[in-house]
């Protein structure tokens, strides 16, 4: 089975990378999978904690997507509706029943996620596993306005709370990242 979410998926550009984003078509294809791929890789993967649920988690969102018989009225539309189907599909991923019967092994969970994040080349401060460290509602807040580049106002409509919840979220995420960096010696000027 071939993952789309791996480094090696394509030549396509990552839509939270800067620079232009390709003129892609309005209907689900390859090419959008492939575009949009690490990014509700990396959603799922988060709220998960586990690689075999957000692999489910993947290909419901595009299942979704190739289901979805709503025309998008443009790509930021497209964005936004797949962050919220991923966070949707977490969701419920959390509250099915034969969930509520697993035993969460957080510390494997936290260990396997960390393998399979791409390494920080050697030398560099790791602030993505601190991010990682953090909880779920801060973590996802991080997440959303730093890697995928979401405004306050996206990432409220995406998590459906309030721009304030947003705001207050990042700040103590912020205050926790500091200080837990400054506890593993990493320079703390990086978080703004």
């Amino acid at each position: 089975m071939q993952h789309f979410h791996s480094r090696d998926a394509g030549q396509t550009q990552d839509p939270c990378s800067e620079g232009p984003a390709p003129v892609l078509p309005m209907e689900a294809t390859d090419e959008v999978v492939r575009y949009y791929s690490p990014m509700v890789w990396r959603l799922a993967i988060t709220k998960t904690q586990s690689a075999q649920d957000a692999e489910d988690i993947f290909q419901e969102v595009f299942l979704r997507l190739c289901a979805n018989q709503t025309a998008f009225a443009s790509e930021e539309h497209r964005k936004a509706w797949l962050i919220r189907v991923t966070v949707n599909c977490c969701n419920s991923h959390f509250v099915a029943p034969w969930r509520k019967k697993v035993v969460c092994l957080d510390d494997v969970a936290l260990a396997q996620l960390q393998e399979e994040t791409d390494p920080q080349p050697e030398g560099t401060p790791d602030i993505y596993a601190q991010v990682l460290r953090l909880p779920q509602h801060m973590r996802e807040v991080v997440l959303l306005f730093y890697y995928e580049d979401l405004s306050i106002r996206d990432i409220a409509q995406a998590l459906q709370i309030t721009e304030v919840s947003v705001k207050k979220r990042l700040s103590r995420a912020r205050q926790k990242l500091k200080m837990e960096l400054k506890k593993s010696n990493i320079p703390t000027n990086t978080i703004t």
